[in-house]
């Protein structure tokens, strides 16, 4: 099915150059997480740890730039923190990563690697075409923190049903478990954001995932799309 994928004029007017990087998965097969991808995890924050001994987590590339969007588009960043700032200083305060499942946990990996936000959604659960914009009074959803998340001064992806994601924290209606085969993975890309090409970002990511969880990826005929 095709969908449009936009970003609200009021955002890009606050927000220039914010971008989202946008993946489909079809067919895939999710699982406990495979104990090759927990030793690549593991591997991985640790080196972190020691690349950030001695730094801030605002050191971490990609921690600064997106807290610069929340700041424009009226959110405080230290209270709605950012997903990849929250994995991030999970990692750096060497706390355990929560293993969910082999789909869940490769996205969670890809945004502490990328240094972005990142969402993995199930497309099944998605009505009508997506769009990037600010919360209004009445948006609700349950989060998958265990809190009811209101719209106003935030913003969202949401669809046609209304609010079902963000760049802080996801909703329970769109979640993913391993009986999810058809998923939408989609990154936040702040305008000053140069640490990886957006090319790069997105072809590793569908690569990873697909080899780890089978299926294939693609939408609307390319292997994914940019929304500037």
């Amino acid at each position: 099915m095709t969908r449009l994928y936009t970003i609200h004029p009021a955002i890009k007017e606050k927000v220039p150059g914010l971008r989202l990087g946008i993946i489909r998965y079809h067919e895939s097969k999710l699982s406990a997480t495979p104990k090759l991808l927990q030793g690549r995890v593991n591997l991985f924050m640790e080196n972190m740890r020691m690349d950030y001994l001695d730094k801030a987590v605002s050191d971490v590339p990609g921690v600064k730039e997106m807290r610069s969007v929340f700041k424009s588009l009226g959110m405080d960043p230290s209270r709605y923190r950012p997903s990849n700032e929250a994995l991030i200083r999970r990692i750096l305060q060497n706390k355990p990563f929560s293993w969910v499942n082999s789909g869940v946990d490769v996205n969670n990996f890809l945004s502490i690697q990328f240094g972005l936000p990142a969402g993995l959604y199930n497309a099944d659960k998605i009505q009508g075409d997506i769009i990037l914009r600010s919360g209004e009074l009445g948006d609700v959803y349950d989060g998958l923190n265990g809190r009811e998340i209101t719209g106003e001064d935030k913003f969202f992806l949401a669809d046609n049903k209304g609010i079902f994601g963000s760049p802080f924290v996801d909703s329970v209606r769109t979640r993913v478990d391993e009986a999810t085969v058809e998923l939408l993975h989609i990154f936040f890309i702040p305008p000053a954001y140069n640490r990886y090409p957006e090319e790069q970002i997105l072809r590793g990511a569908a690569e990873m995932f697909t080899n780890i969880n089978g299926g294939s990826s693609g939408i609307d005929g390319q292997p994914f799309l940019i929304i500037s």
